[in-house]
């Protein structure tokens, strides 16, 4: 609590800690080197209970890192850091040629720099003053002594205040060539993902990769079957020996199933003696959190033409006995069922959860996507364009439409949407890639501010 001193604190983490919990003491940046951390640390050592430090990186050098700027270098060397909140003496640094580091300068930004130069520092000593620091909202203004009054005010109001650093020096003119993060393809585009799966796709996290701000929308939810009794007899038969398979076909399959285990008191070692089919994957590393590895996946296509495309090279022909058990969703395609029925497999097409539309995301994000707000949407799935376009209505025509395969795209299109990106495989990653690429060839390189 804002009330609370380092004593208390310490008294509350040193009871924890005797009380056997292992207790986190968090600070934002470094705590070491700005001396946050003694006051604590001196009381838990006065405890005699044991502790452990682990330095974190302080805004002082992660922000220029990210900025493209090295504090040293060339014939700069040593760091002068200047707290924006104290007094300053400018005679101490307006002659030295080293690097001065002012951290948090707020309103105070112009008055620092005038101060340095009627101090004696050229006027044409080159200056950065970034905000936003190593995050997708990092902007910089690069400039020199002379001229950062007059871009300062142009700039008020661009980008985010947090993390602000302004850094005079020589070493600032490393940032054309040194510059990494705002390079990136996708650096600060706002992408929407819509999603089908309770928890976030891998495909957010090939965005932030390439530097975007992905946006994600559940597009449906997930419940349990109508008559549960189905997955009762199915799961009974499973420990009965009936099937020789089981076709895994999303994660909420081997959720449902996983859950309905639990039911009876069953784990993974039910499924001994099984053979067992993933549709792409996400659902494998469903089978992996339950310690189980798949017999089969799709070589190509993550889709149930994939799947059946290896499956007889793998399953072999039909046992007439032994039959295939497919849990699945309430809407899913007869695709896969269908084709092992033609390859003379006895398939029992159970439902184990039940898909229905997700509540509507908040108005904001409906307004964002109708205006334009997004610079790109991602569908991974055909289902993911119709569950949005009913819950949000069509994104903005400005809005880059990337799809992962033929069939997305063709339900894209089908849906009065423009597709202008289709990824190379059926994978987020190669979805990810694709858009990076895209803006990569026709968009203008956004250096930040510059």
């Amino acid at each position: 609590e804002s009330t609370a001193t380092p004593a208390s604190r310490a008294r509350i983490m040193v009871q924890a800690a005797r009380e056997g919990r292992r207790v986190v003491r968090l600070f934002t940046g470094d705590p070491v080197f700005d001396g946050r951390i003694s006051p604590e640390v001196s009381a838990v050592v006065r405890s005699k209970v044991p502790f452990d430090v682990v330095v974190g990186a302080s805004p002082v050098t992660a922000v220029p890192a990210y900025a493209g700027i090295p504090l040293l270098g060339g014939a700069t060397k040593d760091v002068h850091i200047i707290d924006a909140s104290q007094s300053i003496d400018y005679a101490m640094h307006g002659q030295k040629r080293s690097t001065i580091v002012v951290v948090d300068p707020g309103e105070r930004a112009v008055e620092i720099v005038k101060g340095l130069a009627a101090a004696g520092r050229d006027v044409r000593t080159p200056v950065a003053l970034v905000r936003g620091g190593t995050t997708v909202e990092q902007r910089a203004i690069v400039t020199t002594l002379e001229e950062f009054p007059a871009q300062y005010r142009n700039s008020r109001g661009m980008g985010n205040e947090a993390s602000t650093l302004l850094i005079v020096g020589e070493v600032v003119t490393q940032r054309e060539r040194l510059s990494w993060f705002e390079s990136k393809p996708l650096f600060g585009w706002r992408v929407l993902v819509p999603r089908t799966r309770e928890k976030p796709g891998p495909v957010s996290s090939y965005l932030v990769g390439y530097g975007a701000v992905p946006i994600e929308v559940a597009t449906i939810a997930v419940e349990k079957p109508r008559t549960p009794h189905q997955m009762d007899r199915a799961v009974t038969g499973l420990v009965n020996g009936r099937y020789q398979w089981v076709v895994f076909t999303s994660a909420n399959s081997v959720k449902a199933v996983r859950e309905k285990f639990g039911e009876y008191g069953l784990d993974a070692r039910a499924f001994a003696g099984l053979k067992i089919a993933a549709m792409d994957d996400e659902t494998m590393e469903a089978l992996h959190d339950s310690g189980i590895h798949p017999d089969l996946m799709p070589k190509g296509e993550q889709s149930s033409a994939g799947l059946l495309e290896v499956w007889e090279s793998h399953a072999g022909s039909a046992d007439p006995i032994n039959k295939v058990f497919v849990p699945r969703a309430d809407i899913a395609t007869d695709t896969l069922v269908d084709g092992l029925k033609s390859r003379g497999w006895d398939v029992e097409d159970i439902t184990a959860y039940r898909t229905v539309r997700a509540a509507p995301p908040p108005i904001e994000t409906r307004e964002a996507i109708k205006s334009g707000g997004f610079d790109a949407v991602v569908f991974t799935s055909s289902s993911t364009v119709r569950n949005l376009v009913g819950l949000a209505g069509k994104p903005h025509a400005s809005t880059v439409v990337a799809v992962i395969g033929p069939q997305t795209a063709k339900t894209a299109e089908e849906y009065g949407l423009q597709v202008t990106i289709v990824a190379d495989e059926p994978t987020e990653s190669s979805l990810a890639d694709a858009l990076a690429m895209y803006a990569s060839e026709h968009q203008p390189m956004r250096q930040g501010g510059e």
